[in-house]
């Protein structure tokens, strides 16, 4: 097996405890508990995992473990994370805390401060194991931070310990049915350096390759626990089109009946249009795609690397294929207009992806937090205020304050149409007509291009920068 360890070294580790925290994964099954659980477990250690949003601090027996690791993958698990840590540190007095993943560099001054002492980014597997052996010296310094962007061994993930699929974010289907999702990493990383993106400050540009074999058997055991669909939560799945086409050529030869989604560029869309035909037969569903604006300034400030017109050919492209197509925006920046702002809406409008577009996509603000590229933009640092550890970034206010206004008025009606359950049409004409009042204007009748349908879609929105709830909050 991949990440095997001669027995030796897993007879000096027997005994000692190490605890997996997972605050918040988008709903989704945590792989960055299940890897590291299996790779501790070979390596001799008694691991239990935490899935706070699906769990409390208190639902596992504690017994004084020698490190608590807490997986920070996004902006909303490392705010759940910092408000946790006290109550961890009740429960786990002399253990040795650590923090992994994308959000433990660039927060690590505020995790020094809370006391967490082992704090890494990039391929964290073979540092979780030796900060884990270092736990064992109570007095020992803190570590400092470390970034490994190299190869490591995978293990095939422990998910026995980890709460069923079926409580996790489950698929929608346009028809009324549902089916059970499972979550799979085929890559690490992304070649490209997008401003705003947590992933660049950690991986610089590069991107790894989870073997084939482990993603198989990966995904094996997940079917056999029920999965129906696979989400791939590589942060592009066309960083390595050879590796992807193996893994879903492999996986539709042995579960036909199996369907997935993914995440890929507008430019990968692109420039492998060849290959999305080949995709949908293999079961893909859907894409999501940071598409982020509709406007090429914007667009250019962010280094997407696509244009407003790279967007409406994916669109086109996706939908010969057969696959549906999810976009994601950075709706309010630093540099939206209210009118960029109707431009957005009517696009959407025009393109029929009413439906494919979750409310909240339309109220997502531009975070900047620690380390991102966007802060090497010339001049764009004195638009900031001072970096506000709550919510870890730096706030922005715009130079127009009607855009924050409508900003904060997306919002709130957004978060009201959650409550209610409200369906997307509905939300977005009401956000439609609060933009157009911005402007003092009355919107227009909409008249779509062609008549929307809906898509696959998964029961919880994509995106990472939300406020925790008031019941992720109270987990701890």
């Amino acid at each position: 097996m991949v990440g095997e360890i001669p027995q030796g070294a897993r007879a000096r580790e027997v005994g000692r405890r190490v605890v997996l925290i997972s605050p918040y994964d988008l709903g989704r099954q945590p792989f960055a508990l299940a890897e590291p659980a299996a790779l501790l477990e070979l390596a001799g250690f008694e691991v239990s995992c935490l899935d706070l949003s699906l769990q409390r601090l208190a639902d596992i027996e504690w017994r004084d473990p020698e490190m608590v690791a807490i997986h920070l993958g996004m902006h909303t698990a490392a705010r759940i994370a910092l408000a946790a840590l006290p109550r961890i540190r009740t429960l786990a007095p002399r253990a040795r805390l650590c923090a992994y993943g994308l959000y433990a560099p660039m927060n690590a001054e505020l995790l020094r401060a809370w006391g967490v002492a082992e704090v890494i980014g990039g391929e964290y597997e073979d540092a979780l194991v030796a900060a884990a052996r270092r736990s064992g010296d109570g007095a020992a310094a803190p570590s400092p931070t470390f970034i490994h962007r190299g190869k490591v061994d995978f293990a095939v993930p422990q998910r026995a310990q980890l709460q069923p699929l079926e409580r996790y974010a489950h698929l929608m289907l346009p028809d009324g049915g549902e089916k059970t999702v499972g979550f799979a990493e085929a890559s690490r990383g992304c070649k490209h350096w997008c401003r705003h993106c947590p992933v660049v400050p950690v991986y610089q540009g590069r991107f790894r390759a989870v073997p084939a074999a482990i993603v198989f058997a990966d995904i094996r055991q997940q079917v056999e626990r029920g999965a129906q669909h696979i989400a791939f939560g590589d942060p592009d799945f066309l960083n390595g089109p050879t590796h992807a086409l193996r893994i879903v050529r492999g996986l539709h030869a042995e579960f036909s009946d199996l369907s997935w989604d993914a995440t890929i560029k507008v430019q990968h869309l692109l420039e492998h249009a060849a290959l999305l035909p080949e995709l949908a037969r293999c079961g893909c569903l859907f894409i999501t795609s940071a598409v982020e604006a509709v406007d090429d300034r914007i667009l250019e400030f962010l280094a997407k690397n696509h244009t407003r017109a790279d967007f409406v050919r994916a669109v086109t492209l996706l939908r010969a294929a057969g696959i549906g197509f999810a976009p994601t925006f950075v709706a309010f920046t630093p540099w939206t207009t209210l009118e960029g702002y109707l431009e957005l809406l009517e696009t959407i409008v025009q393109l029929s992806l009413i439906e494919n577009v979750p409310p909240v996509q339309l109220a997502i603000r531009l975070l900047v937090p620690e380390g991102s590229e966007l802060l090497k933009l010339a001049g764009f640092r004195d638009q900031l205020e001072p970096f506000d550890a709550k919510m870890l970034g730096y706030p922005w206010r715009h130079r127009d304050l009607r855009v924050d206004r409508l900003q904060q008025a997306v919002q709130d009606l957004v978060a009201r149409a959650e409550t209610q359950a409200l369906p997307r049409r509905e939300t977005f004409d009401e956000i439609r007509r609060i933009a157009y009042g911005a402007l003092g204007r009355r919107p227009a009748a909409m008249v779509p291009c062609r008549a929307a349908v809906a898509i696959p879609r998964l029961s919880e929105p994509w995106y990472c920068c939300a406020e925790p709830t008031h019941e992720q909050l109270a987990a701890f």
